[in-house]
């Protein structure tokens, strides 16, 4: 038994100190980035905003949304290879995946429909050899895509799937969503911000990169993950609950509403599974989320947020938000006095 003894931290526990900038505009800021991606030698141009691939969120409906401003939808590994439509731009969408037998067939059937530029291999505990096994099998088959891959939160598991794996990003978070009960289930996982500050280190040393998946709740948690060394953030809660989602619009006692769940909830295992297997567990939420209209205005106050983020601090560009960021370790974030319904 092992204990470390260092405070690990959540986007909760921190705010950025401002400094002084010579940014005098939001409208000043570039949200794009280029990266180049090592493993498979080819780059990309845009916002750096991912879309999580939870089957409510993960939609074609939300990619056609998200494209306008050059942000990448991963879409839900449940789509069937039909479902895929024929006008997608693929500098903006991921296809997912699983790691078992059937997971491959039907990514051979979708990577020769579309010919995708990224593959998420998506599963919730990314330390497992089969899924490093995986990723090497994809990187032999398709040389020049663009491979993601996770989920984990530390170190050692960022360099074995970049170096000895070949994928080109590491998707960072285990149990930090919003629907997800893994560490109440399990007692694993650490704090988003402490993991992706240690795991953009161990990525960025191999010219790697990662995504901060999990834990976003507003504007200002996107900014933290850049500052934390997130490549691109990815969310789900925070475009959950708008009319791109999938899902039926429920309506109780005149308020209306969406479900929300995680995908390894009962709910999902229950849809796409047949049930929660006797061996494991459920380690997800089903929620009720209100019904915020069209994504559009939530879009525009996440770039608006990030933006204001770097007039504070003097970053022209989302890349140079961790160059000029400074964490300061706070008991409490807001002033909480006024929480009921704004007018």
């Amino acid at each position: 038994m092992k204990i470390e003894q260092e405070v690990k931290l959540d986007f909760i526990d921190v705010l950025i100190r401002p400094k002084r900038s010579a940014l005098s505009s939001r409208s000043a800021v570039s949200m794009e980035r280029t990266i180049q991606f090592k493993n498979s030698n080819v780059n990309w141009t845009g916002v750096p905003i991912i879309a999580a691939n939870m089957d409510t969120v993960g939609t074609f409906e939300m990619y056609y949304q998200l494209s306008k401003h050059k942000m990448i939808t991963c879409f839900s590994k449940h789509y069937d290879v039909s479902d895929y439509p024929d006008d997608l731009d693929k500098e903006y969408y991921m296809i997912s995946t699983g790691i078992n037998e059937n997971d491959w067939k039907k990514l051979v059937s979708v990577m020769k429909k579309l010919d995708a530029k990224f593959i998420c291999i998506d599963v919730a505990n990314g330390y497992m050899k089969k899924l490093v096994d995986f990723v090497k099998q994809v990187r032999s088959t398709w040389p020049e895509v663009v491979i993601v891959c996770g989920n984990v939160v530390s170190r050692e598991m960022v360099e074995e799937l970049i170096i000895n794996g070949g994928a080109d990003i590491v998707k960072v978070g285990i149990g930090s969503g919003s629907v997800c009960t893994t560490r109440i289930q399990t007692g694993v996982g650490m704090p988003q911000l402490s993991a992706v500050a240690e795991c953009s280190d161990a990525a960025h040393g191999i010219d790697g990169a990662i995504i901060s998946d999990g834990g976003i709740t507003c504007p200002g948690d996107v900014a933290k993950a850049f500052g934390g060394g997130a490549d691109f953030v990815m969310l789900g809660s925070m475009l959950a609950g708008h009319s791109e989602c999938a899902g039926e619009l429920i309506e109780e006692n005149g308020e209306k509403y969406k479900v929300f769940y995680g995908m390894s909830s009962s709910t999902a295992m229950n849809k796409y599974n047949g049930g929660v297997a006797n061996y494991r567990s459920s380690e997800g939420k089903t929620v009720k989320i209100k019904y915020k209209g069209p994504v559009e205005s939530t879009i525009h106050d996440i770039l608006g947020g990030v933006r204001s983020t770097c007039t504070y601090i003097g970053a022209n560009r989302v890349k140079d938000i961790p160059k000029c960021c400074t964490f300061m370790r706070v008991n409490r974030q807001v002033n909480t006095i006024h929480n009921g319904k704004e007018v």
